[in-house]
């Protein structure tokens, strides 16, 4: 079921024709929701019609612009509207309050959401096409003070979602050990990272690290709705608590069992003891791996059994890519390659350019200034990936036993060289995918 029209803003008095008439904005068709329960846009002809037409619009633009998320807050008298392109906020606008509630009810409507509910999160997910092609518009809803609600919706291209290990970056270590966890039927490996990052591929990610061929893999968690090959997909029973459901699963002879996020202390507690039984692939919200540590013995307030049962947490964060066609090469300065621990050879960095990219019109002309129409004068085009590992060796535990913080994690996982996101991501910067001032941003929004 198509939502909407196909192109043009709205019905209202004709326009006279015009030469370039084709040439009319294409705005986003709404496909249905994701979980199949479709709205019946005639039971609320007043929201269409306040709604339908903007809430098409801000999202056509947001996808032209190549966004991939767009946040809508609730400010007073208006909405404030942020697109995030790469990760990163453009300048935000402001909307009516009554044209963003509209926007946002008809958000929830065309998800499969209740517009009546505004006290609790909801999710859901629309499908889309713009321009010819396919996305999944996720929907999700946090309620505020006074009865507000704050959108978030993330623009995905299901063609370009990738799950694998190699293609979400892991390195042949990293899948060589926790499929060594795997083989041991105990354990547990963490996938942590903060909200909105991608979480559920990591955890997927981590799952498909693992010899499916060789050992049974259950899954307790519904994944977003995403199925693996392999994986058998476990339900539990109404009467059941999460132990007794881990315990129906190793008796029909899991060996691997992945299992819902770590967002509550019985939960977080229940995991780390079964996995003395089997190993377990889980997932917490953390800012990085060292956070996610510290949040599991908080939680559990058992530092003993955490340093014993968790093996290893990985972590995933996102960078901007410099666009190829009109980033900037500089020689940088020996001062500042030695306080950075680049090598002192290092000739040539980039970074973005500020102007858009420069062209000659001829031999004898300056350089001018022109717009790069393929990051639309960004400077950036893409993401980067960049990985952090933690494994619990015996100087991470000595940490974890002491009660020691983030800094004492980072030091010991450091001193066991495993790989970080500051190593990474100076590595990204050496190899000419970002730059300097990009990580800068990067690690300050994501507090790092």
């Amino acid at each position: 079921m198509i939502f909407g029209f196909g192109k043009g803003k709205s019905k209202g008095k004709e326009k006279p024709k015009v030469e370039h008439e084709d040439d009319e904005e294409e705005l986003v068709l709404f496909q249905g929701a994701l979980n199949g329960n479709n709205p019946d846009l005639s039971s609320n002809p007043r929201l269409v019609q306040a709604g339908l037409v903007p809430t098409k619009q801000l999202v056509s633009d947001a996808l032209a612009a190549r966004a991939d998320m767009i946040r809508l807050d609730p400010k007073g008298q208006v909405m404030i509207s942020t697109v995030l392109v790469d990760g990163a906020p453009t300048a935000p606008t402001r909307l009516p309050a009554q044209q963003g509630l509209a926007i946002s009810q008809m958000l929830k409507l065309l998800s499969g959401l209740d517009i009546k509910i505004r006290n609790r999160p909801q999710a859901g997910a629309i499908k889309a096409e713009y321009k010819g092609k396919t996305f999944e518009l996720r929907i999700n809803t946090q309620p505020l003070e006074g009865g507000a609600e704050r959108i978030i919706i993330r623009a995905i291209d299901p063609s370009d979602s990738p799950e694998k290990p190699k293609e979400l970056g892991f390195p042949d270590p990293l899948i060589e050990r926790v499929r060594e966890i795997g083989a041991s039927r105990s354990g547990l490996v963490l996938a942590a990272g903060p909200p909105f990052s991608g979480l559920t591929t990591l955890k997927i990610g981590l799952i498909r690290c693992t010899d499916a061929y060789q050992f049974s893999i259950y899954c307790l968690d519904p994944l977003g709705g995403r199925e693996l090959s392999y994986v058998k997909m476990f339900e539990a029973l109404p009467e059941d608590d999460l132990t007794k459901t881990m315990m129906r699963a190793l008796r029909e002879d899991a060996d691997i069992l992945a299992v819902e996020p770590l967002n509550k202390p019985e939960i977080a507690k229940a995991v780390l003891e079964f996995s003395s039984k089997s190993a377990m692939i889980a997932d917490m919200q953390a800012r990085d791996c060292a956070d996610a540590i510290l949040r599991l013995v908080q939680m559990v307030k058992d530092p003993k059994l955490v340093a014993e049962q968790l093996r290893i947490v990985v972590s995933r964060m996102f960078i901007r890519q410099l666009c190829k066609k009109c980033r900037r090469a500089y020689r940088p300065n020996p001062t500042l390659l030695k306080k950075l621990g680049l090598p002192p050879e290092t000739r040539v960095l980039y970074r973005p350019a500020i102007e858009g990219m420069t062209v000659k019109e001829d031999e004898e002309s300056k350089e001018i200034a022109t717009f790069c129409e393929t990051c639309n004068g960004l400077g950036y085009y893409g993401k980067l990936a960049l990985l952090e590992v933690i494994e619990v060796t015996d100087n991470v535990k000595k940490v974890i036993l002491s009660n020691g913080d983030a800094k004492a994690l980072r030091a010991a996982a450091r001193a066991d060289k495993m790989i970080n996101y500051q190593s990474e991501g100076l590595r990204a910067v050496l190899e000419g995918n970002t730059s300097l001032e990009e990580l800068q941003r990067a690690f300050k929004a994501a507090g790092t």
